[in-house]
């Protein structure tokens, strides 16, 4: 993009619903950074979070983010920064700002300018964190809008995680299930779980085993498709992923934003691997590109904004069990 861009980054936190559980941590809160690029009148921006609970590390970002300043003086394309800036949430948010800011000067929609279909409303999962097996049941029970749901599972506690699944299937026999264990299993634990699992007709394990421990997967036959998540960052990933894995989980926070995330969709396509689209507890700022890749997407978990007490202005719609395209207020 030619022409001076600004840079504005800063930090905000949102309250969450409730206290949010998984395997290694309990959340109240979601941090995240924003960055706005501004040129010409028009300002782009993006959102990401560069660490899930520490404060010192989100204010790092973003002083780093806002010393890169300089770089833009002379304007900045998508492919300089991708050389810039390392896959992770500080290129996320400056990658989704530049197509925000491009699709604004341009006056047409980021799937416009990028050769994408026109997106429709998705499926999404509704995230239950780790709870006792009749709230988590109770909860589903309550969001009956909703028909898909991904389970957070405690990993040290394995006959409790079944009967949180065994609760929720109980109360849910329409809904479709996949589970996330955050890494917090071993091989053995794994081959406990997944015939179990299979019976409660659960479609997908998201990171069962920790990236390094997940080497003994290589070769594994699970009787419930797995999905890698912290083990597949980019397109640099795949080759470790095959053999070990049926699914990715693309993050943007992971690909450093929509332009390798699009790469990325087409390398997993061609490797013949399914896709999942993840998200962290943002708000639809930071779904709204991320829309854009589930669309590709076999399971979708966008639900980011539900789990706040409160969305920024402009958010996504989510209604009857879907997440609706982003309007042009909020991004692209």
């Amino acid at each position: 993009m030619n022409g001076s861009i600004k840079v504005k980054a800063y930090a905000e936190r949102y309250l969450l619903e409730e206290p949010f559980r998984i395997s290694r941590h309990c959340f109240t809160h979601s941090q995240m950074m924003v960055v706005e690029l501004s040129s010409d009148g028009f300002v782009g921006r993006g959102e990401s979070e560069p660490h899930e609970y520490d404060e010192g590390e989100l204010n790092k970002a973003v002083e780093y983010a806002q010393s890169l300043a300089p770089h833009f003086t002379n304007g900045m394309t998508r492919v300089e920064l991708n050389k810039l800036l390392p896959s992770g949430p500080i290129r996320n948010a400056f990658d989704c700002a530049l197509w925000d800011l491009l699709a604004k000067k341009a006056g047409k929609r980021v799937w416009e300018i990028a050769g994408l279909a026109t997106p429709k409303p998705l499926p999404t999962v509704f995230t239950l964190s780790i709870e006792t097996p009749e709230y988590m049941a109770q909860k589903a029970t309550r969001l009956n809008d909703w028909s898909r749901f991904k389970i957070k599972l405690g990993g040290i506690e394995a006959d409790l995680d079944i009967e949180r699944v065994r609760a929720i299937r109980a109360a849910r026999p329409d809904a479709e299930l996949i589970v996330d264990a955050n890494g917090g299993w071993d091989l053995e634990l794994l081959r406990k779980m997944t015939d179990k699992l299979s019976e409660l007709d659960v479609m997908l394990i998201e990171q069962p085993l920790l990236f390094g421990a997940d080497k003994e997967l290589l070769g594994f036959k699970s009787p419930v498709p797995l999905c890698a998540d912290e083990t597949c960052l980019d397109c640099s990933s795949l080759e470790y992923v095959l053999g070990r894995y049926q699914y990715i989980n693309i993050k943007l926070d992971k690909t450093g934003g929509l332009t390798e995330a699009l790469a990325l969709v087409n390398a997993a396509k061609d490797a013949g691997l399914g896709i999942m689209v993840g998200c962290m507890a943002a708000t639809s700022l930071a779904m709204a590109p991320a829309h854009l890749i589930a669309q590709y997407a076999r399971f979708v978990d966008l639900d980011g904004p539900m789990l706040l007490a409160k969305d920024r202005d402009f958010g996504m719609v989510y209604k009857d069990g879907m997440v609706y395209p982003p309007i042009a207020e909020l991004w692209g």
